[in-house]
Formats: structure tokens, C-alpha cells, sequence
């Protein structure tokens, strides 16, 4: 591969990972909002709520404009918007305005999400896709933890303005690398009649989209539940320290970072992202039943904490085969606007089901939760089409 292309998927990946280290970041800024600027915990965790918000609603209209305009644009213009509405949040002296600020910045940090994901498709051949994009699928992770190493501590330390420097600095960075590397993929012309094909909507010829989509929603409810409640799981069901128990979360998340790469690598091997796709959904609700029973039957800890991490690394593992599949059968013209509706649809979904597992814990404990999410990752395996098909 040409050095340009691994120079592209790293200020893909970078991008996406400044969008990650803003979203993730500011929930992270949950209780200093609440404690030193005397915000309701309702209040603030409504402002932690606006990236969230902003980039759900836009999701589809980047990847429209990744369609019609190419890669490079957007994610530049991108780039230089979110590093704007970061400024403004930075500078200004209003908790409404500041508000104002977070969704705008959660708005224009999504361009990266659809403008990255049609760059490793472009830019990368079949054979080495998968792996390309489990790499690009490393930034969620990749740019959490640099949030959760920096921002509580800059924001104790320094106050709100240092701690939101963090993501401004990533996407002053991510946009000044956009404009200098990335360069369009080469696409053939919307208007020639030998693309009609590819020019026409992927969703109207069969369900293959919409099965991936309903896959994906499946199994990032088991996504949540353990990136959402593995910490409390620890400190609350098992008495770790909170120090001890972010180790061990940190530590799971960035094994699955590597995760997606492995099976992206498996799913270039085999030739086929649907097969991996289907082993994935069995190990998650397989994973999931293991530690229900680790749960119910009082394992010892060593031996439950084990099968959480495992169960979070197979939590992840889908989400770059689901992605890479969208676009390749999506294709050139209409990549952008299937990965913004597969997105979105996960969005919806993760905000949906955190306060249903809440709820869930509250009510029954952990286990029966562990157990529901087994039989939600479980209902995605017939849904995952037997196939491959690539426009």
C-alpha cells in the first residue's frame, strides 16, 4: 500500500477520534459542572446531553454532503467548524450559551464519522478493507480515553476552559491534516450511464441495508450495558475502588480497540464481513450468558471481572465489519448518507436503552440485565444476511 493511504486513514482516524474525545469528554465533565458551577446533576447532565443531540441530527446531512461534495471538504469544513463552536464554548461566560455551543459543536464534530468511513473504502482494496477500517473503528476508544486521562483533571486543576482546550486542540490538528493529506478517492461519474446502478438508492433493490442497520441497533444495546454500567458494576455490585475499576474499564476498552482489528483482518482473510458478523453475534450472547451465570452463581471476582472484559471486547467487535459492509454495498454515491442512517440508527439506539438498563439494574441487578442483553445480541443472529452483497 502507497504510504499516502496509511497517511489518509491516520487523519481519518484522528478526526474521528477528536469527535469521540469531545462527546466522550464532556460527560466526563458531569461532576465538576455539577459541583463547581452549582448545577442540578438534571441540569448538567442535560449540557453533557448537546453533543449527543447535535450529532444525531446531523448525521445523515454530512454523509448527503460526503456524497455530493467528496471526503477532503468535509472533513475539513468540518474540522474548522467544530474547532469554532469549541472557541465559542471556551470563551464564553453563559451556561445557555454554552449549551448553544456544545450542540453546535456535536453537530459539525459528526462530518468525521461519514467523511472517515468512505475514505477507508475509497482508499483501501477488499483484501486489506476490513483491517483499514477496524483501525479507523479504533478512534471511539482511542479518543474517550485520552478525554478521561485529561479533561476531569484539567477541569479540577484549571477550570472548564482548560479542559475543553482538549478537543479544540484535536480538531485544530484534525483540520489542518485534512487540508494537507487527505486527498478524494477516485469515483466513477454519477452522470456516466455505465453507473447508473451505483447511482440509483441501495435501499430500494432488496433488505440487505436495513438487515445490517437492525444488526447493528441489536448489538450495540450489549455495547451500552457494558460500557455504561461496567464501572458501576464494579464499584457498586463488587466494592472496587473507583480508581481500580477504571483501570480495569480503560484496560477492556482498549482491548477492544484492538478487537476491531482483528476481526476486520479475519474478515479480509475469509472474504466475507457477513460470516464474522454472525460469529460476533453468537460470542456476544454466548459471553453475556457467562457472566450472568458468573453473576447468579457468586463467581469468584477474578473470574467474573474477567468475563466482563471479555464480554466488552466481543461488545464491540461488529462495529467495523457492520460499517465496512454499508459502504461497500451502499457504494461510491450513496455511502456516505447509509453510514450516517447506520450511525444514526446506533445513536438513537444507545440513548434509548442506557436509561432502560438503568431502570433494569435499579429494579432486578445485574444479572437478569446481563442475561436480557444475551437474548437481544441472540435475536440479531438470524437477522444477519447469509451473504455479502457489494454493488
Amino acid at each position: 500500500m502507497a504510504p499516502r493511504q496509511w497517511a489518509i486513514l491516520g487523519v481519518g482516524t484522528l478526526a474521528a477520534s477528536s469527535a469521540s474525545a469531545f462527546v466522550a469528554g464532556v460527560a466526563f465533565l458531569l461532576p465538576y459542572l455539577h459541583t463547581e458551577t452549582g448545577l442540578s446533576l438534571t441540569a448538567a447532565g442535560a449540557l453533557v446531553a448537546m453533543p449527543s443531540v447535535g450529532t444525531a441530527l446531523t448525521l445523515v446531512a454530512w454523509g448527503w454532503l460526503v456524497d455530493r461534495a467528496g471526503e477532503r471538504i468535509v472533513l475539513v469544513s468540518g474540522s474548522v467548524l467544530t474547532s469554532a463552536a469549541l472557541a465559542g464554548a471556551l470563551l464564553t461566560p453563559s451556561l445557555s450559551l454554552l449549551a448553544a455551543f456544545f450542540l453546535l459543536a456535536g453537530a459539525t464534530s459528526a462530518s468525521a464519522a461519514s467523511a472517515s468511513g468512505r475514505l477507508v473504502v475509497g482508499w483501501f482494496p477488499a483484501q486489506r478493507r476490513g483491517m483499514a477500517m477496524g483501525v479507523r473503528q479504533m478512534s471511539q476508544p482511542l479518543g474517550a480515553a485520552v478525554a478521561a486521562m485529561a479533561m476531569p483533571a484539567l477541569a479540577a486543576s484549571q477550570g472548564l476552559r482548560a479542559a475543553l482546550a482538549v478537543p479544540l486542540a484535536m480538531a485544530v490538528v484534525s483540520a489542518v491534516a485534512a487540508l494537507v493529506v487527505v486527498r478524494d478517492p477516485p469515483r466513477p461519474d454519477r452522470h456516466d450511464p455505465a453507473s447508473t446502478t451505483l447511482a440509483t438508492s441501495p435501499y430500494r433493490a432488496s433488505g440487505y441495508l436495513h438487515r445490517i442497520h437492525g444488526v447493528s441497533v441489536l448489538l450495540v444495546l450489549p455495547q451500552a450495558l457494558m460500557q455504561s454500567f461496567m464501572l458501576a458494576w464494579l464499584v457498586l455490585g463488587h466494592g472496587w475502588s473507583p480508581v481500580s475499576a477504571g483501570a480495569v474499564v480503560t484496560v477492556a476498552q482498549l482491548l477492544g480497540a484492538l478487537g476491531r482489528i482483528v476481526v476486520g483482518v479475519i474478515s479480509d482473510r475469509v472474504g466475507s464481513r457477513m460470516t464474522p458478523l454472525r460469529a460476533v453475534a453468537v460470542s456476544v450472547s454466548v459471553g453475556l450468558v457467562a457472566l450472568a451465570a458468573a453473576e447468579a452463581f457468586g463467581a469468584p471476582g477474578v473470574v467474573a471481572v474477567a468475563l466482563a472484559v471479555i464480554a466488552t471486547v466481543l461488545s464491540v467487535a461488529d462495529n467495523g465489519l457492520a460499517f465496512t459492509a454499508v459502504a461497500e454495498h451502499a457504494g461510491p454515491h450513496w455511502s456516505g448518507r447509509a453510514l450516517g442512517v447506520q450511525n444514526t440508527a446506533q445513536f438513537l439506539a444507545l440513548s434509548a436503552i442506557t436509561p432502560v438498563f438503568a431502570a433494569g439494574i435499579d429494579r432486578w441487578g445485574y444479572g437478569p440485565v446481563f442475561a436480557g442483553a444475551a437474548v437481544v445480541a441472540a435475536l440479531a443472529v438470524p437477522i444477519v444476511p447469509r451473504s455479502d452483497r457489494v454493488r
